[in-house]
């Protein structure tokens, strides 16, 4: 054993101490993903290693083999794993594991459900997987040392999983790093070459290095006992360079729990392998449920990046666009230098390329998930629909694509749920309609029950309801679908084309005619509040609604805008009234030019209301209903 030297003490982070706590108290439904954790750890760190000796060989010290080995000691009730990876400093040690980084635990503490077997598979995605040895461990060792530093520079962390740990320098000979897990009485499972070997088989295999255990030996009695041998447990070849033909679902499944830092199995995996002028395996997966940062647009996301097998980054954000930020998985390339850095990725005519194919190999996926398993489409939609709807305005090329994987809620189901497809839409869409109706608003309560569908309602035409806060900046880039142009049936002056009957077209000229004179009254009543008035062809049960103007922003717009800050441009609505509605009728009737002005402005407000829009002077609303009702009491 060699001297240690520099021993200190030190306190854990106080989320550490929180969550060391629940390892060790609360979850035992699924012990043995302790392994899977500290596994896939150790190929991190091996695959780190492999990256920085591209530009320094010396850091491998003439040990180029590179591999994980675990193994036990029945009597000591141990379990040991090793690897020769990159290894870590004294400062390294402290710092990874002494604290969280970021946010995870916090994180991690809030997303805990309460139901064990769930919540013990929550370690991996927050990165916390190493505190799970204490599930098994009542006490960690951890010997490392980092490539390149000297033997003398090892360093020894220590913990009983309580308050604090002990850090000490030691002699280590070689880089990398070996972890001692002390098993808890009860817990001798685990010292077993044939329980290690299952457990590394079910969830390892596709690790794309050797994971080692001793060789069973006996020795006949009397014989000294053999040198120790070891055997390669898993399959050690990268998962993705495989034919799709000899790889199971639940490999795919479980490399993606791996790579993906994720407990759910993926909706959905496309594996491909591209030959002729470019050569790249791709192997991406759309998941079950959104990350926590989902809506952090700068947040790191991206492929795990491999040239010739080698790994290179974990995050290589310049294979698919920021709409696509959910999708997790691994591109491997044959014509990419292996010197390949961030600077080179985002210039390289290569990487545009592969980022066209990768994104239409995504789309895809997406299409025939949500031809085949619209159900599965369903939950999808939930949790990613509003980041693919930022799609339209980033990808042109696949503007009519991502169109058709969009889903929205509408009149022809008072569910509220985003479940109508524009193909569905089209294929419901009335004889003679050339236009796909929508309108935006804050909520599904008020845009359902706005009075701009009021004379589609009695068409029987359908119209799609949308209230997502980037629905208006959706549309905004998404002018038509498969040559049909989308209608905001709250903006300029409506035209329902054939589908207004001669007969209707001809009514609607000689009431317009017919009401010349209230047009103006209103005009000069409302003055500088509106744009125009005009007699509506939109209302059969409201007296007024107020339209916007044909280049003006809608109201959900100017609400974001105004929200962050921005200048907003100065436009007016233009207020429409249905003339045949019995106020509007009493309205034309009164003699009083104040009386009708008070009553004009209580109209107009309330078509404001309507709107979803807040009132410019609420105090003047107020006063004049007021006067009306004590008027109407009198």
């Amino acid at each position: 054993m060699s001297v240690e030297t520099q021993k200190e003490t030190l306190g854990f982070q106080t989320e550490v101490k929180q969550l060391l706590h629940l390892m060790i108290h609360s979850l035992y439904s699924n012990k043995e993903i302790f392994l899977r954790e500290l596994v896939s750890n150790a190929s991190d760190a091996v695959d780190k290693l492999r990256f920085e000796a591209l530009a320094k060989p010396e850091l491998l010290e003439g040990g180029a083999e590179l591999k994980i080995r675990v193994s036990f000691d029945k009597a000591a009730n141990t379990v040991t794993l090793e690897d020769n990876g990159i290894g870590m400093s004294r400062e390294d040690v402290i710092a990874h594991l002494g604290t969280i980084a970021k946010s995870g635990t916090a994180d991690f503490m809030k997303n805990l459900t309460g139901d064990q077997k769930k919540d013990s598979h929550l370690i991996g995605q927050f990165g916390v997987g190493f505190y799970s040895a204490f599930i098994v461990a009542d006490k960690v060792d951890v010997f490392s040392r980092r490539a390149g530093l000297p033997a003398a520079e090892g360093v020894h962390w220590s913990s009983k999983g309580e308050g604090d740990f002990e850090v000490a320098t030691v002699d280590k000979p070689e880089r990398g790093t070996r972890i001692v897990l002390h098993l808890k009485k009860g817990e001798d499972e685990f010292a077993d070459g044939w329980r290690l070997r299952n457990i590394i088989k079910k969830y390892s295999d596709h690790i794309a290095l050797p994971i080692e255990l001793p060789k069973e030996q006996s020795a006949a009695e009397g014989e000294e006992q053999p040198a120790q041998e070891w055997e390669t447990v898993n399959r050690a070849s990268a998962l993705w360079t495989r034919s799709r033909t000899e790889v199971k679902d639940e490999e795919y499944q479980e490399f993606y729990k791996h790579i993906g830092h994720d407990f759910e199995n993926p909706l959905a995996w496309s594996h491909n392998k591209v030959e002729g002028k470019l050569e790249y395996n791709s192997l991406l997966y759309v998941p079950a449920r959104a990350p926590f940062d989902l809506y952090q647009r700068e947040a790191p996301r991206g492929l795990k990046l491999y040239v010739q097998r080698v790994f290179i980054m974990d995050q290589a954000e310049s294979f698919l666009p920021l709409y696509l930020r959910f999708i997790k998985g691994v591109v491997d390339s044959n014509d990419l230098s292996l010197n390949v850095s961030r600077e080179i990725l985002q210039k390289d005519p290569i990487i545009d390329s592969m980022k066209t194919a990768l994104t239409k190999r995504v789309l895809d996926m997406l299409e025939k998930l949500a031809k085949n398993e619209p159900e599965q489409y369903k939950g999808f939609w939930k949790n990613f629909g509003q980041v693919l709807k930022e799609g339209p305005a980033e990808d042109f090329a696949n503007k009519e694509k991502i169109a058709s994987l969009l889903r929205f809620a509408s009149t022809h189901d008072d569910s509220g749920e985003q479940s109508v497809a524009l193909a569905d839409y089209l294929a419901r869409a009335k004889e003679g309609q050339d236009k796909i109706y929508f309108l935006t608003g804050e909520s599904y309560a008020q845009v359902k029950n706005s009075p701009h569908l009021e004379v589609f309602r009695k068409k029987g035409i359908e119209v799609l309801l949308l209230t997502d806060r980037i629905d208006e900046w959706l549309m905004s880039y998404l002018s038509e679908f498969d040559g049909k142009a989308f209608v905001d049936v709250a903006r300029g002056d409506l035209d329902l084309g054939k589908l207004d009957s001669e007969e209707d077209k001809k009514a609607q000229e000689e009431v317009a005619k017919d009401k010349e004179g209230l047009v103006e009254r209103l005009k000069g009543a409302l003055g500088d509040s509106v744009a125009e008035v005009r007699v509506s062809h939109r209302l059969t049960d409201s007296p007024a609604i107020l339209a916007i103007g044909e280049q003006d922003l809608g109201l959900q717009m100017r609400q974001i805008l105004e929200a962050s800050g921005q200048k907003v441009p100065e436009s007016k609505p233009i207020f429409e009234f249905n003339p045949t509605h019995p106020l509007i009728e009493k309205l034309d009737g009164e003699q009083s030019e104040d009386r009708f002005a008070e009553l004009s402005h209580i109209l107009f407000d309330q078509a404001a209301l309507a709107a979803g829009d807040s009132l410019k002077d609420p105090a003047a609303y107020v006063r004049r209903l007021n006067k009306l009702l004590v008027e109407l009491s009198a």
